[in-house]
Parts: C-alpha cells; sequence; structure tokens
C-alpha cells in the first residue's frame, strides 16, 4: 500500500518526453515516487493510506531556483531603479555591513522559504554569508537546497577578516555534509572582479566535489574589466583561475562569446539564467537558445529579491520566454515546453540534483506540486504547457510536496507560522529604515 496518492490530475511529468498524462494518478512510498499511471475511478488507481484528490489540477515537478540569495528579502525594494554598481556599492554593501547578522539572516531566509514553498518551488541554490543560518531555516521549512557560503575578497558580514574566507567556507561544507539529506552544502565566490585569482583557485579547490558557484559575465562593464585587467574575457580567466568544470554554476552568462561556449562545452560548467535582474538593472540578454544549442546547461533563477524584488518561478518563466522572443524577434525561441525543463529537470542537473528532482518518474524524490486551474485566467486548458509559462502564477500552487512530506496544503502552510516570520521581519525593517 502506497503512503499517498495524488489523483485526478494532468501530470505534467517534464520526463525526457515531456509526457502530459490526463486523468493521470501518482503514487508515493518512502519520501519517493513509486508508481505513475493513468486512471479516474477507485478501480483504476492503487490503494493509499492517504490521498488527494487534484480535482483537474496540473501536477508537475517542485521549481527549482538555480540563483537566489534568500536573506536580502530584508532589503526588497530598498535600492530600486539603479545601475548595477551603484545599487552594490551605495546601497547594498553598506546595508549589508549594518544590518547582516545571525538573526537577520536567519529570519529573511525564512521569510523566503514562505514565498518559495507558496509560490511552488521546492529546490533553490543559495549563495550568501552567514549561509549556516540560512541552512538551518531552509532545513526548517523542509526545503530542499545547494547552499553555498559566500567567499569575497573584502570585510564581509561574518567574516570581517578576509583572510578567512576560505576557512569559514571549509567549515561550513564540513558542518553541513551530512547534517540533513535535503541541504548539499557548496562554495559561493562573489565575481570575478571581487575575488583575486589567488582566492578563486583556492575556493574552487576547497569546494572538491560540492557545487561551485560564481557571477560572471554578467555586465559589459564586467567583461571589459577583467579584459583589461588580465588580457582575456571572464570565462577564460575562470578557466586560468581553475574555476572551471562540471561542478560549476556560472550565474548570469550574459556577455558570454561564441569562444567561451567552447570553453563551456570543453569543462562541462552550467549557466544559471536570471532574466528579471538582468532586465531590471540592464545587464543584457543571456544568449540562452544559444547556449542550449551547444549544450551548455542551462537553469532558471530569480536572483535575490533585493534587485528582482521577487522569487516567484512562474513569473521567472515567463519572462524568460518573452525575453529571447523580443531580443531575437523570433516567436519561436525560447518555447513553454524548453523553458518548463530549465525551470525543472535541466535546472537540476546545473546544480547536481539532476538523479533526485525535477521530474515526475518512478524512483526519484516526490517533490511535487500542484495548481489550481479553476480559476478565470486558467480556463480553457488547451495546452499544459503553454498555462505553466504564460499564464500560471506562483497563487495557483495549492499543494508542495518535498521528498514525500507536504510544505504546503490547500495553501496552508505547515511547517512555517507566516504571522511570526511577519512580526520578527517588521522589527528589522524598522531598523533599517532608521539607519
Amino acid at each position: 500500500m502506497l503512503d499517498h496518492l495524488i489523483y485526478n490530475a494532468v501530470l505534467v511529468t517534464v520526463n525526457a518526453d515531456f509526457e502530459i498524462i490526463d486523468n493521470g494518478y501518482i503514487g508515493i512510498e518512502d519520501g519517493r515516487i513509486s508508481c505513475i499511471g493513468k486512471g479516474k475511478d477507485d478501480a483504476d488507481l492503487p490503494d493509499a493510506r492517504n490521498r488527494t484528490d487534484a480535482k483537474g489540477g496540473i501536477v508537475m515537478p517542485g521549481l527549482v531556483n538555480t540563483h537566489t540569495h534568500l536573506p536580502m528579502t530584508l532589503f526588497r525594494g530598498l535600492a530600486d531603479d539603479l545601475p548595477l554598481m551603484t545599487w552594490l556599492n551605495d546601497h547594498i554593501f553598506p546595508a549589508e555591513a549594518a544590518h547582516i547578522n545571525p538573526e537577520s539572516v536567519y529570519w529573511s531566509s525564512l521569510l523566503a522559504c514562505a514565498e518559495m514553498i507558496l509560490s511552488g518551488t521546492t529546490t533553490c541554490c543559495d549563495g550568501y554569508f552567514h549561509e549556516d543560518c540560512v541552512a538551518e531555516a531552509v532545513n526548517a521549512a523542509g526545503l530542499r537546497a545547494v547552499l553555498g557560503q559566500g567567499v569575497i575578497d573584502f570585510p564581509a558580514p561574518g567574516v570581517p577578516d578576509p583572510a578567512k574566507n576560505i576557512r569559514t567556507a571549509q567549515a561550513f561544507l564540513q558542518e553541513w555534509k551530512e547534517k540533513s539529506p535535503l541541504i548539499t552544502p557548496s562554495i559561493f565566490c562573489h565575481s570575478p572582479y571581487t575575488c583575486t585569482e589567488e582566492t578563486l583557485n583556492a575556493a574552487k579547490s576547497a569546494a572538491g566535489d560540492n557545487l561551485f558557484q560564481i557571477h560572471a559575465a554578467e555586465t559589459v562593464q564586467e567583461r571589459e574589466k577583467i579584459l583589461a585587467n588580465h588580457g582575456m574575457t571572464p570565462v577564460a580567466y575562470l578557466e586560468k583561475a581553475g574555476g572551471l568544470d562540471r561542478q560549476t554554476l556560472l550565474v548570469h552568462g550574459v556577455w558570454i562569446d561564441a569562444e567561451e561556449d567552447d570553453i563551456l562545452v570543453r569543462c562541462g560548467a552550467a549557466i544559471s539564467h536570471n532574466p528579471a535582474s538582468n532586465m531590471k538593472l540592464s545587464s543584457g540578454v543571456s544568449p540562452v537558445p544559444r547556449f542550449q544549442k551547444r549544450g551548455i546547461k542551462v537553469g532558471l533563477g530569480t536572483d535575490g529579491p533585493a534587485s528582482s524584488n521577487t522569487l516567484d518561478l512562474f513569473r521567472a518563466m515567463d519572462l524568460a520566454a518573452k525575453l529571447q522572443k523580443v531580443h531575437l524577434l523570433d516567436p519561436t525561441a525560447a518555447d513553454a515546453e524548453s523553458i518548463i525543463r530549465i525551470a525543472t529537470i535541466e535546472g537540476a542537473e546545473a546544480i547536481g540534483l539532476g538523479q533526485l528532482t525535477g521530474s515526475l518518474e518512478p524512483g526519484k524524490q516526490a517533490d511535487i506540486i500542484l495548481l489550481d486551474m479553476e480559476k478565470p485566467h486558467l480556463q480553457p486548458l488547451y495546452s499544459p504547457a503553454s498555462h505553466i509559462v504564460y499564464a500560471a502564477r506562483g497563487a495557483d500552487v495549492t499543494h508542495v510536496m518535498v521528498a514525500g512530506r507536504f510544505l504546503l496544503r490547500d495553501r496552508i502552510l505547515l511547517t512555517l507560522e507566516p504571522d511570526e516570520i511577519f512580526r520578527k521581519m517588521e522589527k528589522l525593517a524598522d531598523s533599517v529604515k532608521r539607519h
């Protein structure tokens, strides 16, 4: 007998064939997907201790956010409509120095977790400081995550002495190596312009088999600076510093040329595409269709709430599709199916979790979300893929399950207390306003 059965669903499996099953069911046992099938009547359904009627809604893999800075919910809307370097140097870095501490990181991360669960994200890839506090929050929420301790060659929250940045990251890796089955530790270097080649090399070596994350090729100014200082492009520079292999995630990847594509193909590094922040900060358009044609892995990210303002990956999917269409003047670019893939299975592969999550297939972890289709903006239904990308939004998610455990049921959070989080965040925000 199954532990749980979800039935009466439109199953969007995101398997290799992108199979969609009407009147589908999915069985869960021991936290994993046990079976998938088609059946409408009780006689066609397997026995289960618990059952959830999807009521004709879409059931799909939980979304995978490949780039976040969860504690930056504290700075959502603090400094908008500014150039990237002005935004960073004049507003964000000073705010972090004044207000980021273990308490603020923990509660701001809990707020981010609530937002992600309520909008259908079951896995995230984060990079920040005091990442042990981020990990405690994410673990309490019950989400799956790859979490990276931040490394930068400047005094940073929790690491006032930059000489200790690698040591601090190594301690985080060791602490969370086997602490939770849902948390995979990582190292996050801020960027090739805020970390020396020595630091990049040391951080990558310290990461070992764990994911190594880094902002790279985000702006044309960054590209020009690295060309001027090192005589090579950002991707070539990272290769020289020993920072590229199959355990590397390059975040943004906007200003990358065809020769750099060759390097990425050779090294096997992946890209996290963040359309909302790239658009808002006028960084440019990442050549995602070109990457995909070359076989470079691409995942979808929101970036932090201070630069994109929301962690809703449904919004990010819509932006990712339309941005490529208008940029390339090609309505067939970035079709709905390909966008769903980068938000699920390909994103999971980009952060090293493709064997666990990202698709609905027997043997995989039961990371599942359910969308309520009984909404005016989701009727009528001709193409589930089209609706997911162009019509649905995070608020349409009614149920969220991670590893067979419900985190959200009928829009009610089961692992977090939102009222308590809101009260804490109000106090933290008051401190930011007074500064």
